[in-house]
């Protein structure tokens, strides 16, 4: 067995140890936090990790109403350019805690006055030394180039966050239950593998969604990108229908992200748009009837809130990238031309 498959499987067991690690302390974080003047929340990330950001940003935003910027790494390393972060919540999330950027982003948000949080799954590396708190995947380690279990612990280590500081219950609740349904999820696998086979000759698709599931979409593309060679390309349904749209021609491939919520009325709409176009519609959602409008479709457990469906929707596509890449004859331990670990600054 890949050890890309072996570590997706280890998610349910990972998730639990990494609330276990991080409970007392995402307490002790909020407190400081509400001990502040805390107008803003600047995040840095890269790769897979900056898809994690992009998530805590939208769900930011959603519950607590505070703008979130994405941090511009190059105006700290290359033009050597410092910022005004006072009551400014700076989070660098890497999952190897090396990422030199990042380092940098975080070191100049100490220096001018902002609260600072990393995110790593290493205790011992730079940057889960150099903020004031560090959170810690704890996600044992991973041996696979492909991320998936330090992805979805560096998202769940976010939310938790989010939870505690707006003190939203109901989410905590549903964020306990998100490990038990991603193993219901491994029930599917058989119906993946399958799947997969059918779509073993793509070399191009598109994957939509809209709301706090674009950058779930965004990893999707990435995850097929880097395991398949297949050309992935991720939009906001919103944005496809301003140009983009064009590419789409008979029986090209799109992956929907169609949760329940309520940004599923927008992207149905896209649906029955590409239907009439003759796409080749691979849907994922926990809505039977919209599952039902697609030429394949995998089903993700029901949740009542919109920020925990990307957990289960990107389980699914790990699952599909790694099987995908087996029926092309690749390995997705170890993608041509890339490292697990990668230095930019």
């Amino acid at each position: 067995m890949v050890k890309m498959w072996e570590e997706i499987l280890e998610q349910p067991v990972v998730l639990e140890k990494c609330r276990e690690a991080n409970e007392k302390l995402i307490s002790e974080i909020v407190k400081t936090i509400k001990g502040r003047n805390i107008q803003s929340v600047l995040i840095a990330a890269r790769g897979t990790s900056d898809h994690a950001g992009i998530y805590g940003k939208y769900i930011i935003e959603y519950e607590l109403g505070l703008p979130v910027a994405l941090a511009a790494p190059s105006i700290f390393t290359i033009y050597k350019k410092g910022m005004k972060l006072e009551n400014t919540l700076v989070i660098g999330i890497s999952q190897s805690g090396k990422a030199a950027d990042v380092l940098e982003v975080v070191k100049n948000a100490k220096e001018n006055g902002a609260l600072t949080i990393t995110v790593t799954n290493d205790t011992e590396s730079p940057l889960a030394k150099e903020a004031m708190f560090h959170l810690y995947c704890n996600a044992g380690l991973e041996k696979s180039v492909a991320a998936t279990k330090t992805f979805t612990t560096e998202m769940y280590l976010i939310a938790q966050l989010v939870a505690e500081w707006s003190n939203n219950d109901e989410m905590k609740r549903e964020l306990l239950n998100v490990p038990k349904n991603i193993a219901l999820i491994f029930n599917q696998s058989e119906h993946i593998t399958n799947k997969a086979e059918r779509y073993r000759y793509i070399n191009e698709c598109f994957v939509l969604t809209r709301g706090i599931n674009y950058p779930i979409a965004m990893e999707t593309a990435l995850k097929i990108q880097e395991t398949t060679y297949v050309r992935a390309k991720a939009y906001a349904t919103s944005d496809f229908y301003h140009g983009p749209f064009a590419m789409i021609e008979k029986d090209m491939p799109v992956f929907i992200l169609a949760p329940e919520g309520p940004t599923l009325a927008d992207v149905v709409e896209m649906i029955k748009k590409l239907k009439e176009s003759q796409a080749e519609l691979i849907i994922i959602s926990n809505n039977k009837e919209v599952l039902e409008m697609g030429n394949s479709f995998f089903e993700i457990p029901a949740t009542a809130n919109d920020m925990i469906s990307p957990f289960y929707n990107i389980v699914v596509i790990q699952m599909f990238a790694c099987q995908l890449a087996l029926t092309k004859g690749l390995n997705p331990d170890a993608p041509r031309g890339l490292k697990k670990v990668t230095i930019t600054k």
